[in-house]
């Protein structure tokens, strides 16, 4: 058993070039409110894809990076570098006061990590969580790593995620209920001994970072709004290894599991296509 993850110290936040175009929020740190999850017209949607496909073009990147040694506040820093080589902000960057560009989530955080100079140790799992704002839209996903040799329980908890995002992914058609994403998603996890975080979900995504719409990755039966063709939104199913109840570090933003047990994340951004969905966040 590892020792729980501590906080570490936090560099200063990076800065970002005059000529990148930013969010509403760069500089206030507030959203001045949020589009609501609609359809997207055929203009918005060629927008949308090149951030998505820049989004997965960081997270390569980055994910290539991660071995033992190596901290998350580097980790962030290199985010930083490709976002603004691709001409991207990091949507994360001052969102409500976030510090970092990307988050980095250890062990038993679960979402929200915040990037600072502990180093990744031999047997850890990160999560790296990347957003970038490019040609006026967010393109989201993130992806958990091993990092160096892991022990089979944390290996089975990774698969078994990546797994749960697939069969979230398939549920998708127009005309669903968005309740038959976590219909789909959470009896794979509890066949496989792992539990679905439900505080937090996926999102619509596009103008906004975070519009109106929650997608939840368990059965919920409020989950009644029916998907429609053209709209886009994130699939992230957070599982854990013990209990879905989470707790908030004093941070404002570190979210670990009540137990201290190990969780996973997958994340894609999707659209939902005239008979099924179609993942934008794939590198070309």
């Amino acid at each position: 058993m590892t020792e729980p993850v501590r906080k570490g110290w936090v560099s200063p936040r990076l800065d970002v070039p005059s000529g990148i175009h930013r969010p509403d929020y760069a500089d206030r740190g507030r959203p001045r409110g949020f589009h609501a999850s609609r359809p997207f017209s055929a203009s918005e949607l060629a927008r949308m894809r090149h951030a998505c496909r820049a989004a997965a073009q960081v997270l390569r990147h980055v994910g290539t990076l991660v071995r033992a040694g190596v901290t998350t506040d580097a980790i962030d820093r290199a985010a930083h570098a490709e976002y603004l080589r691709l001409g991207g902000y990091p949507s994360t960057l001052n969102y409500h006061g976030f510090p970092k560009s990307l988050c980095t989530s250890v062990n038993e955080v679960v979402c929200h990590g915040i990037p600072d100079d502990r180093a990744l140790g031999d047997g850890d799992i990160v999560n790296l969580d990347v957003t970038i704002f490019l040609d006026g839209m967010h393109g989201d996903c993130s992806a958990t790593y091993p990092v160096g040799v892991i022990d089979p329980g944390s290996a089975r908890l990774i698969a078994v995620t990546r797994e749960c995002l697939e069969l979230g992914i398939a549920a998708v058609r127009p005309g669903r209920p968005f309740r038959a994403i976590g219909q789909a998603i959470e009896p794979h996890a509890a066949r496989n001994g792992f539990n679905v975080v439900r505080r937090y979900g996926g999102h619509g995504i596009g103008r906004s970072f975070h519009t109106e719409l929650h997608v939840p990755h368990h059965d919920d039966p409020r989950a009644t709004r029916i998907m429609e063709a053209g709209m886009v939104f994130t699939i992230e199913p957070m599982l854990t290894a013990g209990t879905f109840t989470v707790r908030e570090w004093d941070d404002g933003w570190t979210v670990v599991t009540a137990d201290g047990k190990r969780s996973a994340q997958f994340e894609h951004t999707v659209l939902v296509t005239n008979d099924g969905a179609e993942v934008l966040t794939t590198a070309p």
